[in-house]
């Protein structure tokens, strides 16, 4: 049916942006993508991913392309600053049973993925590009890009955290929150020892590693921090060294010892947001990190990104208006996007305060048992 949508606009090339872009071409739809990037580029170290993340890169034909380059395995393994397990917690293999429950990836490889599928596909890609006014019409959505006015049935937000889209529908749209933590990213060796997401538990300070490829691997570390102040790039290794020295684990002492330039160090204060409904006006919509962006702490923000293009190309396909097939779309994706956002917020307080250890295995295993169910 298509819901009447013959040519539709994507704002931002990001994970989300590129998986919508995508799966409506090859529903059909003649899909502009427009990217303010000219080198289209991916930044960052690694990713986590769900279960139900490589659930929607079958979907999308991809899988095997991440299976080539990416890290796959079973289960999250918490452990205390000493290496002592606290609690294994499973990840069930939603993707398929010969698909293990989750994984890592480094991002410019997902990226990298998902661009070849956006090109085959068919979208017309427009580098470089962004919009100055955007206006819904009876007619359709007329978009002003660089001086030439474009119509559109549909025009999609996936611009990100800071999203122009939603400034523009939404001005008194909540802003993102500062939630008084930051996490350090680094690339290393891949570990024998560590064959799953593997998580230490310290006083003030988490600290992960997965696995990302054949041989590389993802660090991640969460530190509080009070005041969203600037750090200097060439403070970074020394300090996430020194943060790192806390944990009395010799896997992390080891690392830590080890840390240098050349493990591409990355530092980011976490900010959150989650836009009450509606996510749309007329016929645009906002997906992504443009309604619901969240912290780390369930590895879930590219994870629900990407589940919502592929849910609103779904319902793009099956309704009969643009209206019913944005308004299924946000009822499908509300209740799951609040919980991981809100979710994630918790394990943070948590993790600030000094809360139960307990409560924190409990929310990540419940959350993660809620994202293996079905879309």
């Amino acid at each position: 049916m298509n819901a009447g949508i013959n040519k539709a606009l994507i704002i931002g090339g990001g994970f989300a942006g590129m998986t919508a872009a995508a799966r409506l071409a090859r529903q059909g739809v003649e899909v502009d993508l427009l990217e303010i990037d000219p080198g289209w580029r991916s930044y960052g170290a690694g990713i986590s991913l769900h279960g139900s993340t490589l659930r929607v890169l079958k979907d999308l034909g991809v899988l095997h392309r991440y299976m080539e380059e990416g890290f796959a395995s079973d289960g999250v393994q918490i452990r205390g600053p000493d290496d002592r397990v606290l609690v294994t917690l499973p990840t069930p293999r939603v993707a398929g049973p010969d698909v293990p429950g989750g994984g890592g990836i480094m991002r410019p490889a997902l990226a990298g993925i998902l661009q070849e599928e956006v090109v085959a596909a068919g979208v017309n890609v427009r580098l470089g590009k962004t919009f100055s006014t955007i206006e819904d019409r009876e007619d359709g959505v007329w978009v002003d890009i660089g001086g030439d006015l474009k119509r559109y049935d549909l025009a999609v937000g996936a611009d990100g955290l800071y999203s122009s889209v939603r400034a523009n529908l939404f001005p008194v749209a909540p802003k993102p929150r500062f939630i008084g933590q930051s996490v350090w990213r680094a690339v290393l060796p891949r570990l024998a020892e560590i064959t799953t997401v593997t998580m230490w538990l310290g006083p003030n300070l988490k600290v992960g590693l997965n696995g990302v490829s054949a041989d590389k691997a993802y660090l991640f570390l969460t530190e509080d921090k009070k005041v969203n102040d600037f750090v200097a790039p060439e403070t970074f290794v020394e300090t996430l060294r020194a943060l790192m020295r806390q944990f009395p684990s010799p896997i992390i002492q080891t690392i830590a010892e080890q840390l240098s330039e050349e493990n591409h160090v990355i530092y980011r204060p976490l900010e959150q947001m989650l836009m009450p409904r509606p996510w749309r006006r007329g016929r645009v919509a906002l997906i992504g990190d443009a309604v619901h962006a969240t912290t780390p702490h369930l590895a879930a923000g590219a994870c629900i990104g990407i589940e919502d293009a592929m849910v609103l190309a779904e319902e793009v396909g099956r309704a009969t208006t643009v209206d019913a097939a944005l308004a299924a779309f946000e009822a499908r994706r509300w209740e799951r996007c609040r919980m991981v956002v809100e979710n994630s917020a918790r394990l943070a307080d948590i993790e600030i305060h000094g809360g139960s250890r307990d409560e924190h295995a409990a929310i990540m295993g419940q959350s993660m048992k809620t994202l293996a169910e079905v879309i």
